[in-house]
């Protein structure tokens, strides 16, 4: 007798829409819980226009999400991504890295000159994020952890885009 090992369900990326606003937020407080809304990033991204967010689906529910966010750096077009969030109990199924993968795709068919994040250099350094040393973010920010994916270092002021 044989036994079949079970199959783990799929996961879908899809594009964010209204209706999965309330489950993201969910998703997002669940991770990073209300000291989020100190920090500079959410307030950049609370006047920044969203360009696009991507959820996870397993199973129908939201497992993982992110979001691009319009913005200019130096007064070039940029997108600003985060936050990610991906549930407790999928967060070995390199779920994040997913939705990584799946912004970096959207950003190159846009007309931005590159993508912004703060983050940690071991994570994002595998996907071609560097350290951006010359940008200026609109409040107290770690700089060693602010990064930059696009074809030619950026420098100067980070605003947000309505």
């Amino acid at each position: 007798m044989s036994s079949t090992p079970a199959l783990s369900p799929v996961p879908h990326i899809d594009v964010e829409s209204p209706a999965d606003a309330p489950a993201v937020e969910a998703l997002v407080l669940a991770a990073f819980g209300p000291g989020r809304y100190a920090k500079t990033a959410e307030r950049l991204r609370e006047q920044a226009r969203r360009a696009v967010g991507f959820v996870v689906r397993i199973d129908g529910r939201i497992v993982g999400s992110v979001r691009l966010w319009a913005v200019s750096v130096g007064g070039a077009p940029a997108l600003f991504l985060g936050p990610i969030a991906v549930d407790v109990e999928h967060r070995s199924a390199a779920l994040g890295a997913e939705l990584v993968a799946r912004c970096l795709e959207y950003a190159a068919s846009d007309d931005a000159k590159g993508v912004l994040l703060v983050g940690d250099l071991p994570y994002f350094g595998r996907f071609g994020f560097v350290p951006a040393p010359d940008v200026r973010m609109p409040g107290p920010a770690d700089q060693r952890r602010v990064l930059w994916r696009g074809p030619q270092l950026p420098q100067g002021l980070v605003r947000p885009l309505r």
